[in-house]
Parts: C-alpha cells; sequence; structure tokens
C-alpha cells in the first residue's frame, strides 16, 4: 500500500521536486522542517480549492480565479519557506560571532573538539546552539562527528556559518589546529556585520526622504494652500 502511494505521489511530483523543496525545507532547523510531500501536498489542494472558491463565489470568477490561484501557488513557498528561511539565516548570523569566541576560547584551553562544542552549545542559548546540540546528539546515537556536521550544514542557511562548519569538520579530520582558522573566521563575521549595519546606515537618508514625500510634503502644501482654499470657497 505505501509502494502504491509512493509509485502515485511520484506522478504527481517528480523526485527532482521533492529534493529540490526537503533541501528548502531544512534550512528551517530541525525544529521547524517537515515533509516536503506534505508541504506539496497542501499547496495542491489548497490551490485546488482556492480556484473553485473563487470560480464560483466571485464576480468574474472565470479570470479572477486562475490569476489569483497561480499567484497563490507560486508565492506560497516564498512566503512560508523561503522568508522565514532569510530570516533565520540573518538571525543565526547575528548568533554566530558569540558562540564560535566562545568555542574558540574552549579549545585555547586544550579541550577536544567535541568536548568543546558539548561545553559551548550547553551554556550558550541560542538557535544556533541547538543546532549544534542536535548534531552532538546524533553523535552519541553513533554517527560520526564529522558525518554529524556535515549534516548540520544542510540545517544552516549561512554560507559564513556553513565554511565554519567546513574547517572544524577538516580540522577534526586531518587533526590540524583550528585555533587560528576560527579567529580569522571571528573576524571576518565581525567586519561582516559592521559593512551590514554601514549598509542600513546608508539607507536611512532614502527612508527619510520617503516618508517626507509621503507625509510631510503634502502636510506642508495643506497648510499652504489651506487658507487660499478656504477664501476661495468662501
Amino acid at each position: 500500500m505505501k509502494r502504491k502511494n509512493k509509485n502515485m505521489i511520484h506522478k504527481i511530483y517528480s523526485q527532482s521536486t521533492i529534493d529540490k523543496y526537503q533541501k528548502r525545507i531544512n534550512l528551517l532547523g530541525y525544529k521547524d522542517s517537515y515533509d516536503a510531500i506534505t508541504f506539496l501536498n497542501i499547496r495542491l489542494i489548497s490551490s485546488i480549492l482556492l480556484f473553485f472558491v473563487l470560480l464560483y463565489f466571485v464576480n468574474f470568477g472565470y479570470i479572477i480565479a486562475p490569476i489569483i490561484t497561480m499567484a497563490y501557488f507560486y508565492f506560497l513557498p516564498k512566503i512560508f519557506i523561503d522568508y522565514k528561511v532569510e530570516k533565520r539565516a540573518e538571525k543565526l548570523d547575528n548568533e554566530a560571532m558569540y558562540f564560535f569566541e566562545v568555542l574558540t576560547l574552549s579549545l585555547e584551553t586544550g579541550r577536544n573538539l567535541k568536548t568543546a562544542l558539548e561545553l559551548t552549545s550547553n551554556n550558550i542559548d541560542s538557535e544556533l546552539s541547538s543546532e549544534f546540540r542536535k548534531s552532538l546528539d546524533e553523535v552519541k546515537y553513533g554517527k560520526g562527528l564529522s558525518e554529524a556536521l556535515e549534516d548540520l550544514k544542510l540545517r544552516i542557511p549561512s554560507d559564513t556559518i556553513n565554511n565554519i562548519i567546513l574547517n572544524i569538520s577538516q580540522s577534526n579530520i586531518f587533526g590540524n589546529s583550528i585555533i587560528e582558522t576560527m579567529y580569522n573566521q571571528i573576524d571576518y563575521i565581525r567586519d561582516k556585520r559592521i559593512m551590514r549595519t554601514k549598509a542600513l546606515i546608508n539607507k536611512i537618508p532614502l527612508k527619510v526622504s520617503v516618508i517626507s514625500v509621503i507625509f510631510f510634503i503634502p502636510l506642508l502644501l495643506l497648510l499652504i494652500l489651506g487658507p487660499v482654499i478656504i477664501d476661495y470657497l468662501g
């Protein structure tokens, strides 16, 4: 029965489509990830329901229904997956510097990589720490540390963090010293945050200008022209 259902699913969605969406969903983290087939089924069924509701209950539904349904079908993954992934990447990037600073200090005390990761993730309350704790739990159940770190990269939507995880994994495999590399990565994260802050500051004049055009200029024109309009109407 399960095999029959699986064959039916593959007639509706290609394996490449399922894999593509599962990869995107995994970036939501182990706490919020779900099955790609479930999401695809919900999107398909809800799109069909939306189409018929618009078709029967809205004026000119035969025109509006296809347009809105296509827009819904296209934008649903962007709203419920891509937007959340983007916000999560920003959150993880903000947590990264403190987490890896503490990890580096733990390594400097002479602890091995696994112990340093355990100490750091258990003493920092953040989403990034939770992901590392999940990987360390997998190690306890028999998975190798390098393999667990590779799987961790599939749940992290930040290239910066994934690059650090890659360095950590390679250090674990080849026995290289990672402390100097970690400090270089921390400096890179710090510089990246500074550049992001500068970019936000540079956007402030534009935002102020837009607000001025929308709110203050019409109000100013009303104050100037108000008496003239009142005299004319009078």
